[in-house]
């Protein structure tokens, strides 16, 4: 069944920020904004991955479902990405084995490949095979400690059954022709996708098992209590007995998970070479293990190809004028042999961290449910963190509560974007000493 309020299909993907997905996406469904008073046993605040995944599995849990988009679906982080699908959070699983404990780290890490699983089978049973792009993940360090990617490589292995092959700077060349790298790990269970068409794809989804969505429809306030909830909107209210909060960095009507985020900014080009040869043969994920490094991928075919390209972490969120130009400088410091580049489209996108930097999933209040703050590796963790909580409201799983030591913490407002910034600063500061004692 479609959702009564789809109404013709978009060509293109008109209102969302321009750039090589919006360009790439195709058609995409269009929603009618709220302009009444309705019900709904659950009301989910976001139309990005977290948000659509809890709709649709709210909904094929036998919930009926209003879903509220402030922009179009999509729009945010979930539309804008890097495109890899990876079984990883924000937060290194080896911090978060010293702080939980190896168990519960397993136990989390093997809820993020239930992810991994979701996002590809969810492709794969809908026939949409132009949303997956390349397999595997290769990533490469820029400095010549080969030793600790060694180790890193058989303790995933031992403890996570995360197998990952460590290739030497000759292995590499296979792959990649760049001064820059001395050795890397591949691992074959990472892929990538067009992250648009896939948020385009859940939406439909989601639409068909008959979540009501409404897009330009943004939550302005919540009010209730003890299951009994009020979203209003500019032009509308909804009703319901559960809501779930996916807003991200972007901001919502909950101002202790808005609180709780730091707002993440990263930059993004498309770009054309008849190079490509000469540098980049591996067709799936790539990317550097530093503390804020670049990571990239070749899409498309023969002389259509084009190279996303994402870097340059930061908290600023002014999107700087010479955009394209900076990261064609970065890209060519890597691959100096792709001197006929040619970028076709920057853009910038923000993304939502804890403190922590973990997920922000579970309850809140009774019915006030948050799942959010997923950082880089959302594509995986999104799928994730809106199955949990779906499965939590449809059938009381507690799966969600092995995520109660990463809770909700101030994230230090403007002071703590500026603290961010200088620890930023400081690792890129221990990256260059680290590549420039490789080079010695």
């Amino acid at each position: 069944m479609n959702s009564p309020t789809s109404s013709a299909l978009d060509n293109g993907a008109t209102g969302h920020v321009p750039g090589f997905y919006s360009q790439t996406a195709g058609k995409l469904p269009v929603h009618e904004p709220l302009n009444a008073s309705l019900t709904a046993d659950v009301c989910v605040i976001g139309g990005g991955l977290a948000g659509l995944t809890s709709a649709l599995e709210l909904a094929r849990g036998g919930k009926s479902v209003i879903l509220l988009e402030a922009e179009r679906i999509g729009w945010g982080a979930s539309g804008r990405n890097g495109g890899f699908v990876s079984a990883s959070f924000a937060e290194s699983i080896f911090a978060i084995e010293d702080k939980l404990g190896l168990d519960h780290a397993r136990a989390l890490y093997r809820l993020s490949t239930e992810g991994v699983g979701y996002v590809r089978n969810t492709i794969r049973s809908s026939g949409r095979d132009d949303i997956i792009q390349g397999q595997g993940w290769l990533k490469m360090i820029r400095h010549a400690d080969l030793a600790s990617l060694e180790m890193r490589a058989e303790r995933l292995a031992r403890d996570y059954g995360a197998m990952q092959t460590f290739l030497s700077k000759s292995e590499l060349a296979s792959h990649v022709s760049s001064d820059r790298y001395h050795a890397g790990l591949l691992d074959m269970g990472p892929f990538h996708i067009h992250p648009l068409r896939y948020c385009g794809l859940v939406g439909e989804l989601a639409a068909q098992a008959g979540v009501r969505i409404f897009e330009h429809s943004r939550a302005v306030a919540v009010s209730g209590e003890r299951g009994i909830w009020q979203v209003q909107t500019d032009k509308g209210m909804v009703r319901s007995s559960n809501i779930v909060v996916a807003t991200s960095a972007y901001g919502g009507p909950v101002s202790r998970i808005n609180q709780s985020i730091l707002p993440v900014s990263t930059y993004v080009v498309s770009a054309r070479s008849q190079k490509f040869d000469d540098a980049i043969r591996f067709t799936g994920c790539i990317g550097d293990t530093r503390r804020a490094g670049d990571y990239y991928r070749l899409v498309g075919q023969g002389e259509t190809r084009s190279l996303v390209w994402g870097g340059r972490i930061t908290t600023r969120q002014s999107v700087p004028r010479d955009l394209g130009e900076k990261l064609r400088r970065d890209i060519q410091a890597v691959y100096p042999q792709l001197d006929d580049l040619e970028i076709e489209t920057a853009w910038s996108g923000l993304m939502g961290y804890a403190i922590h930097k973990m997920p922000l999933i579970g309850r809140l209040r009774e019915g006030l449910w948050a799942v959010t703050a997923f950082g880089g590796p959302g594509l995986n963790t999104t799928a994730m963190g809106g199955l949990l909580i779906a499965s939590a409201i449809t059938s009381g799983d507690d799966r969600w509560k092995l995520f109660e030591p990463y809770g909700l913490q101030w994230g230090g407002g403007l002071a703590g974007r500026a603290a961010t910034q200088l620890e930023y600063w400081r690792l890129q500061m221990l990256d260059r000493i680290e590549e420039r004692r490789a080079a010695l």
